[in-house]
């Protein structure tokens, strides 16, 4: 069986973010760690550990209970899987585990045979069945409120117990499919000043991006700000542009969101998503395709439209947002494309396209676009690590997700194009801001291995519209687990500091 990352890997990983009350239901480390790491790492023995002022865990706002069952709705529609309740769980390895989790927290303990069946051997190694039982019971039953970002290897989320107390949850899976690590959150408290977000966010990586602002028309006015401008990964935020190039076809008239489109062996992606499974010539309206790749993440449904509206509308949008820097989205690459230069033969096709000068690299896409999806699903098994996430990928700087959040909500004022609207807002991306003064959240997260953003556009209910966006990126280490719910807690808090 081939193993996950070391498991000092994993908690120099923990140590970078700053958690304030944690249930690592995971492997217990291996050599001596940092001495950073070292209360994190007590917490990977299955003890509940502070690694910094205790907060206790904090009931979920309403409005996340209020907007389950709509939200729900929206997702069995875009074809995920139905959680117990609230949200709905991603159709990717990780996926299929949390929805597994989520049944057996409800029949606690879970029965040995299936916590072997499960989880892998080098974390039972460290965590006996009994263990894990334990840590569980500690929580009980729990439900899906919210899917905040989503790869094939692993998702992070938001649940709520019982009685009303919400965690983050990050779970990883290994190359079979088996759990390799599990980690509930405390949902952290918001910050309150501008200095508590900062130390929040550039506890999660060594280099970050934060935009904070309002929006006014097409207009972004910054209201704090850290390495705003700098151009960094953008992950599937890059989905943005591909919705603001069709959007503007819709507005012209050149597509409809009734129009169908069909799944070919040339748009088929890797998961997540959920047209990926769908056999070439199956159709869905452009309107369901959409929505689909805004709120799941599905990167077949991102191809699709990329291929309806043209490569060349997408980069036009790039630079009509007014992104400082749109010459590093040219050629803007399909999911397909990067899955392949980042998985098959890896690093040796990638080299070779980097190494083109920018007029020749979309001719060697055609290269790219012949490599056979079973080949990059092989090479993407073995893909744990950053693989050139400062030079392959999309970029673009947090300040640019504001214009091209302010582009869209102007785009989503006309009727022709008002479905951008619920379609941005189908997934809270776990915020839960009051709902007596926001009336309405836009998200879109992301993440790769070394890579995390998290982006929000939301409107009082005086009708003033702000948004926050969050890029991180390492270029040698994934992402903290832990990463996830201290940006949460930082943006919730700037959306409350932008809007006093």
């Amino acid at each position: 069986m081939t193993k996950g990352p070391p498991r000092d890997e994993l908690c120099q990983d923990v140590a970078m973010a700053t958690p304030r009350k944690l249930f690592w239901v995971g492997r217990g480390c291996g050599r001596r760690p940092r001495r950073a790491a070292a209360v994190v790492c007590a917490v990977c023995t299955l003890a509940v550990a502070t690694g910094g002022p205790s907060v206790s865990a904090q009931p979920l706002a309403r409005p996340v209970a209020q907007v389950a069952a709509q939200r729900e709705a929206k997702y069995l529609e875009a074809g995920a899987t139905p959680a117990a309740s609230g949200a709905s769980v991603p159709k990717t390895k990780a996926g299929s585990q949390l929805a597994w989790l989520l049944q057996a927290m409800s029949h606690l303990p879970v029965p040995v045979a299936q916590v072997d069946a499960h989880f892998d051997a080098a974390y039972l190694s460290q965590t006996p069945p009994a263990q894990v039982n334990a840590q569980l019971e500690k929580l009980g039953p729990v439900t899906l409120q919210s899917v905040v970002t989503s790869q094939r290897v692993g998702l992070s989320g938001v649940v709520e117990t019982k009685i009303g107390t919400a965690y983050t949850i990050d779970l990883l899976v290994d190359v079979n499919g088996r759990i390799r690590a599990l980690l509930f959150q405390s949902y952290l408290r918001s910050s309150t000043s501008w200095a508590e977000v900062d130390k929040a966010v550039t506890s999660v990586a060594p280099k970050v991006g934060l935009f904070v602002g309002s929006v006014t028309g097409n207009s972004c006015t910054p209201l704090h700000t850290l390495n705003a401008a700098t151009p960094m990964p953008l992950g599937s935020a890059s989905d943005l542009y591909v919705l603001d190039a069709l959007g503007q076809a819709i507005a012209k008239g050149k597509i409809s969101w009734i129009q169908r489109v069909t799944v070919t062996a040339g748009t088929r992606s890797l998961p997540p998503g959920a047209l990926q499974d769908l056999p070439n010539g199956s159709g869905s309206t452009v309107l369901s395709v959409a929505s689909k790749m805004i709120s799941l993440g599905d990167n077949t449904a991102t191809d699709m439209l990329v291929t309806l509206v043209g490569r060349n509308a997408v980069e036009a949008a790039v630079k009509g947002s007014g992104a400082a820097h749109p010459e590093l989205n040219q050629p803007f690459l399909t999911t397909r494309e990067l899955f392949a230069l980042k998985a098959d033969n890896w690093p040796k096709l990638a080299q070779r396209y980097l190494a083109l000068p920018a007029a020749k690299r979309l001719a060697f896409l055609r290269t790219v676009d012949g490599v056979p999806l079973s080949a990059i699903r092989k090479g993407a098994s073995s893909w744990t690590k950053p693989r050139d996430v400062s030079s392959l990928g999309w970029f673009g700087s947090a300040e640019d997700v504001c214009h091209v959040f302010a582009h869209l909500s102007s785009l989503a004022r006309q009727a022709k194009v008002a479905p951008i609207s619920p379609m941005l807002a189908a997934n809270g991306g776990g915020l839960a801001l009051n709902s007596s003064q926001w009336t309405s959240v836009w998200f879109k997260g992301s993440s790769e291995p070394g890579v995390l953003t998290l982006s929000y556009l939301a409107t009082t209910t005086k009708g003033q519209s702000y948004v926050v966006s969050v890029l991180a990126e390492n270029a040698s280490h994934t992402i903290g687990p832990t990463a996830t719910g201290t940006l949460i807690g930082a943006i919730r808090g700037a959306f409350q500091l932008a809007a006093r």
